[in-house]
């Protein structure tokens, strides 16, 4: 019995000791960008609260009103004056039961971590991106950006009509946020930041080859 104990023990360190180096090494491999020769006339940005990175987009241009979809009435303060919206794919769990890093309990980080738990998108309006060490400007094209909305609007569910299937929560973070229902399981294996590297990814920018961390993204944007 104590040789089992041992020998699961080991196995679980060894698994925990290889996503580490996974984690740690598999970043510096670069997706180059691919420029598809059209001018490049739309900024987004990546952006991290130091955990979590979203992709922050226009809130309306000729290629996408995301107003529409993401109504400024579904957040506290209503007003209708952001020129931004940010947009993050994560744990249900973990956006709504865990405000601030003392509420994490042990079956929300587990549930999370082994595809338990359900997701949702995190939606948070801007009146403006100031660029730091925590925010990025990248400048895209049209075409760019059409792939990058295809592939942020495929991970929202949607009712009957299509439409985005809100939230209702006091467990926001500002006046200026929602939440949404989303596909797929978040995991160890895919989390929020490896949703953002795959959506840099989907529209042809610089990526990490897969990172489970911001510091993976943002290693290719200094």
């Amino acid at each position: 019995m104590l040789f089992l104990i041992l020998k699961t023990l080991g196995i679980l360190v060894g698994i925990i000791v290889l996503y580490i180096a996974m984690g740690y090494l598999l970043p510096f491999i670069e997706i180059s960008a691919k420029d598809d020769g059209q001018k490049k006339e739309i900024p987004i940005y990546i952006y991290t609260n130091g955990v979590h990175t979203d992709i922050v987009m226009p809130v309306k241009n000729d290629v996408q009103d995301w107003s529409a979809k993401i109504p400024f009435a579904n957040t506290k303060s209503k007003q209708t004056d952001y020129k931004y919206v940010g947009i993050g794919w994560g744990d249900k769990g973990f956006y709504l039961d865990t405000p601030t890093w003392a509420d994490l309990k042990f079956s929300t980080a587990f549930k999370a971590a082994f595809w338990l738990s359900e997701s949702a998108m995190h939606c948070s309006y801007y009146r403006e991106m100031k660029e730091g060490d925590d925010c990025k400007m990248i400048m895209i094209s049209k075409n760019q950006y059409k792939k990058l909305v295809e592939f942020v609007d495929s991970k929202f569910d949607k009712d009957e009509k299509g439409n985005f299937v809100f939230i209702p929560t006091n467990a926001v973070y500002g006046s200026n946020d929602a939440f949404y229902d989303a596909k797929g399981k978040y995991s160890f294996l895919d989390t929020c930041n490896t949703w953002a590297n795959d959506a840099l990814k989907a529209s042809g920018q610089k990526a990490a080859f897969w990172t489970p961390s911001d510091y993976g993204i943002f290693l290719h944007y200094k």
